[in-house]
């Protein structure tokens, strides 16, 4: 099945509804690692796994999980999903997979805490003819699918960003910028930095660079101070943060400083913190990624493996592969991220309801410039 699709942020919710059906089409045959495809029954329901890597960064819990849930009820209603969270950790992951396996659950999708570590998982999962899609992050082993944002191009939209806006301020060639990325054990990391570093080195003096376990905001904030301490908070003129929890960290070391202006610092998720961050001038930009789409879309394959549905009459966008770092081609549906600033929330995050106005002018942003703007729909 050649099902592997990059879906443009605007156009995957309206593609979902093309996708199945309420009821299970003839088994299709797959070429996954284990030919996991499955012949469960959309009228009778089954149990749709869905494990997600960690609470600390908030989209897993506000926007994925929900949004995974809504789209399997929609889908098929009679369906069960059996939810958990790892909390960053590999071995409660694994015990997770363990019981799901036992329970008869007859498709996972996995949002790995660790990809290596995952890979024992899938292996697991398809020797009891249990097909995986690999959610958010690329697990080893093999998965039957991959649905996820291109995360090379996220690395690329924060660097680019942060390079426009010392461009814009004129400090790009009067300082250095100091590099934190997230956790090494997160997949999706050394994608991100393929995209991004190749930017920075290219178009500034990078004075410091960092990888942070579990993508801890404390241990951004420390990291952060320490580059202080180091090269000078006036020798600094922008933070390339890999998430908007560390963003937070970042900017509250510059904050402990007392400066006046905290130079441009980047971010990812457009988690409600930072969006009010970038209302409030004190984080530059962050990455907004349509989660909603994301979810949908690995409910919607998730679904299609168990049943033996066709993906491939999903009409939605080019196919393509990624390979997994034990060198498996897995068919993979790849979004498109978006840079966001305070030039574009309207027609992001308000537009598609990831968060609203009320949300973001809380008092303490209520004279920001942006909310100030939308004062009327506070009335």
């Amino acid at each position: 099945m050649s099902v592997t699709r990059t879906i443009p942020w605007r156009t995957a919710a309206a593609a979902a509804a093309l996708a199945l059906t309420a009821t299970a089409c003839d088994a299709a045959t797959t070429d996954g690692p284990e030919g996991t495809q499955g012949d469960a029954s959309i009228e009778e329901g089954f149990t749709v796994g869905l494990l997600l890597p960690e609470s600390q960064t908030t989209r897993y819990e506000a926007h994925d999980r929900p949004n995974f849930e809504e789209a399997v009820a929609e889908v098929c209603p009679n369906c069960e999903v059996n939810y958990q969270n790892a909390n960053e950790d590999t071995d409660q992951q694994q015990s997770q997979v363990d019981a799901m396996l036992t329970e008869g659950v007859d498709v996972i999708a996995l949002g790995a805490v660790d990809a290596e570590g995952a890979g024992s998982m899938v292996n697991q999962a398809h020797e009891q003819g249990v097909p995986v899609v690999a959610y958010d992050r690329l697990a080893e082993g093999g998965a039957d699918h991959y649905v996820s944002f291109q995360n090379e191009r996220v690395g690329e939209v924060q660097a680019e960003s942060l390079v426009e806006a010392l461009e814009d301020e004129g400090t790009i060639d009067e300082g250095e910028v100091v590099v934190i990325h997230g956790s090494p054990t997160d997949p999706n990391v050394d994608a991100l930095k393929a995209g991004a570093d190749p930017v920075l080195e290219e178009n500034v003096e990078i004075g410091a660079s960092y990888d942070t376990p579990e993508w801890s905001p404390d241990e951004a904030q420390s990291q952060m101070e320490q580059s202080i301490t180091q090269i000078g908070a006036e020798d600094i003129v922008g933070v390339y943060s890999g998430n908007d929890g560390m963003a937070g960290g970042i900017i509250a070391a510059w904050q402990g400083t007392g400066v006046d202006e905290i130079p441009p610092v980047t971010g990812q998720d457009a988690e409600l913190s930072a969006v009010q961050r970038i209302v409030a001038g004190e984080q530059y930009m962050s990455v907004y990624k349509a989660i909603a789409d994301q979810a949908r879309v690995a409910a919607e394959v998730s679904i299609a493996l168990a049943t033996g549905e066709d993906i491939d009459e999903y009409d939605v966008a080019e196919s393509t592969t990624v390979t997994d770092a034990e060198g498996n081609e897995v068919e993979s549906t790849l979004l498109e991220p978006i840079a966001l600033t305070e030039d574009n929330i309207e027609e992001t995050v308000l537009a598609d309801d990831f968060h609203s106005v009320e949300d973001i002018c809380t008092d303490a942003y209520s004279d920001t410039d942006f909310c100030e703007e939308h004062a009327d729909e506070l009335e």
